[in-house]
């Protein structure tokens, strides 16, 4: 209700989707009395719909007038797969004719708020909600599944409970103003070069989801950086289009969503003079911070390091897995530009 309250202030059309597993629940349809499959593809098929028809009217309302509408889906289609194993989800996504990484980042934000059972246990409550019987111990392992589903989508921000309730909401609120570019978008980051990773035992103590990168760098005048990406993985891609002002930890950064046709178009205008960067960037979630790992085909030693972060005084903490030789975050040899025109720094 605050996001609603706060955006429509703004001047936004905001449009409310409910989350459907209540609605299916408080209606009669309850989980524990059908296969869970068949409960699941229940939930995905009204959701789906449901998402189709608010994005048709929401795309139609910003064609035809001056508003700028923005849908709140409360839940995702991903969700069900923080209740299945990813056999089942595989098998439901078999059914419904859709591949992971399309529907996953089909969204362009997702903001996981931590339950309460995890860091605010006094005030974790069923009282809120009909359809929800989960115990405190419950509640964590499903908040954990949770994340580890959507792991890998471009924008994934978690707000988790080190503050009160009130700055937790504003937290979100500053994610979800940087997201929309109201005001101007920042990326604040750090970046560490590390040693080379074990890929096998960091995959063995989180969940670590692999997606295959190509950047390329597009003519671009001195103060603006001007780039498209391809993200994805098993055939099945994603496509930005990102310029990037200013220097530091804070950047101005604008980027959208762009499609397969838009990207070849923006490709014809490619820096000739700068390599594509290629990568297979490790993303997971370590104490409630979003964590990018890039591995370069160019390096056998090496890999870098990114965290995003929310202000530029957050504490950074990192695996003890990776060994850090240095932070590179004000070191322009290590910016993915850099790499574009030499790749031989640390070897």
């Amino acid at each position: 209700s605050r996001i609603e309250q706060e955006l429509s202030d703004r001047g936004y059309k905001v449009f409310v989707v409910a989350e459907t597993a209540t609605e299916v629940i408080t209606g009669g349809i309850k989980p524990s009395e059908i296969p869970l499959l068949d409960f699941q593809t229940c939930i995905f098929d009204i959701q789906k719909v449901k998402e189709d028809t608010f994005m048709s009217i929401a795309k139609k309302i910003d064609e035809e007038t001056d508003l700028n509408c923005v849908v709140l889906f409360d839940r995702g289609l991903i969700d069900a797969k923080s209740f299945m194993t990813q056999e089942e989800f595989d098998k439901l996504l078999l059914l419904e004719l859709e591949n992971e990484i399309s529907v996953r980042d089909s969204y362009d934000g997702v903001f996981h708020l931590k339950t309460a059972a995890d860091g605010a246990e006094e005030f974790y409550t069923l009282a809120n909600n009909n359809a929800r019987s989960e115990t405190p111990e419950q509640a964590r392992i499903i908040d954990k599944a949770c994340i580890a589903a959507w792991t890998g989508h471009p924008h994934l921000r978690v707000i988790d409970n080190s503050t009160n309730f009130k700055e937790k909401m504003d937290r979100l609120m500053n994610e979800i103003y940087s997201l929309l570019g109201e005001p101007i978008p920042t990326e604040i980051e750090r970046k560490y070069l590390i040693k080379f990773p074990n890929i096998s035992e960091l995959s063995e103590r989180y969940s670590l989801t692999k997606v295959n990168i190509i950047q390329t760098y597009l003519n671009s005048s001195s103060d603006i950086e001007r780039r498209v990406r391809q993200r994805g993985s098993n055939g099945i891609y994603s496509y930005y289009y990102t310029e990037k002002r200013g220097s530091g930890l804070s950047r101005v950064e604008v980027e959208k969503k762009i499609s397969k046709e838009e990207y070849l178009d923006y490709l014809m205008d490619a820096d000739t003079s700068l390599h594509q960067i290629r990568k297979d960037r490790y993303c997971f979630v370590y104490e409630n911070n979003y964590i990018e790992l890039d591995i370069y085909p160019f390096w056998s030693n090496y890999a870098v390091v990114e965290i995003e972060l929310t202000n530029e005084s957050q504490e950074v903490i990192l695996p003890k897995e990776l060994e850090v030789i240095k932070e590179v975050t004000e070191d322009n040899r290590f910016k993915n530009k850099s790499l574009a025109k030499n790749t031989d720094i640390v070897g």
